[in-house]
């Protein structure tokens, strides 16, 4: 058996649109142990959250998805749903960008923590409430036994983020992923949710997986950053590293565009040129390569590989930077 808790492998998804595909994700591949924490970054549009929904198995009957996604040496892809449903939740557990539409409006959230632990576990109605109440107080919520009865909407954004975690932990899963799950909420509560995560992690010794946008989460609270481009990794190094040696022009540029205290308050943030790729075809080469200021011809005709640069770190470029002024950026 694989002594890695999860390892995905030439990830493939494409999206049916009449006569024409969408490619989203094309060939992602990494692995996660057992108490890490790994960043997928990226902008909109990347692949990043398309990822993760391949590996819950939550994606719309139009996807086709190749490639292999083992958890504990189980290959999770082409299962049915019935087969899934004995993986997601157990096993693997999410939490979404927006609590408010993930919620039942018409459900006391209690009962909804309820359900998802009688879905897996063998608990009566009484000792699964307790469990509820217990989850609520974990996740530290304010008078867990009061919460337990509200509504979704009596319930601030952050209680209501709170009320997801709960429901995802509910059967201690193995790998929690948080997908874009504090980027509706103030940056104070961003930071309390964040917090409550690695804490959890810790208690629980899962494994998590944040997906994001927030170059200064990722740079603050994981072991690990895959960096997001055109469906493809295009940069992987431990969080450190990466930050302090950036390889890959698409990073470098993502690094610019965060806000930095030193910048005057009238200063225009730095932006990338030109547009996302188009995923309705392969490119023949670099996918960044429209908006790279240092490419050539061979970025136009040949797709560079994912390939170790250094000891430990990762990039998909012909002509990597060697960055070494990136740490400082993102306030760690």
């Amino acid at each position: 058996m694989t002594d890695k808790l999860l390892e995905v492998k030439d990830l493939e998804v494409r999206f049916r649109q009449g006569a024409n595909s969408v490619y989203a994700v094309n060939g992602v591949s990494f692995d996660l142990d057992q108490g890490k924490t790994l960043a997928i970054i990226g902008e909109s549009g990347s692949g990043k959250t398309v990822t993760s929904r391949a590996m819950m198995g939550l994606l719309p009957n139009t996807a086709v998805v190749h490639g292999s996604v083992k958890l504990n040496g189980k290959e999770l892809v082409g299962l049915s749903e019935k087969e899934m449903l004995q993986h997601r939740g157990l096993d693997l557990a999410t939490v979404f960008q927006d609590p408010g539409r993930s919620l039942n409006p018409t459900m006391k959230v209690g009962k909804q923590i309820v359900e998802a632990i009688r879905l897996h576990l063998p608990l009566d109605k009484k000792a699964a409430r307790e469990r509820a109440v217990e989850l609520l107080g974990l996740v530290r919520l304010p008078l867990p036994a009061q919460r337990f009865n509200d509504y979704p909407h009596q319930l601030s954004g952050g209680m209501r983020q709170r009320v997801m975690i709960a429901i995802a932990l509910a059967c201690q899963p193995k790998i929690l992923i948080a997908d874009e799950a504090t980027t509706a909420l103030d940056v104070t509560t961003q930071a309390k949710i964040m917090d409550l995560l690695i804490d959890l992690q810790s208690q629980f010794h899962m494994a998590l997986i944040l997906i994001s946008h927030n170059l200064g989460l990722a740079a603050q609270y994981t072991d690990e950053v895959a960096v997001m481009y055109g469906g493809k990794i295009v940069e992987r190094a431990g969080t450190k590293e990466l930050f302090s040696n950036v390889l890959m022009p698409y990073t470098r540029v993502l690094l610019d565009a965060v806000p930095r205290l030193d910048r005057s308050a009238h200063d225009s943030l730095p932006s990338i040129t030109g547009g996302a790729p188009n995923l309705t075809s392969r490119p023949t080469g670099c996918s960044f390569m429209p908006r790279c200021m240092t490419a050539t011809d061979r970025c136009r005709e040949q797709a560079p590989p994912l390939a170790e640069e250094e000891p430990g770190h990762e990039v998909a470029c012909w002509y990597p930077l060697h960055d070494h002024a990136a740490l400082d950026e993102v306030g760690t």
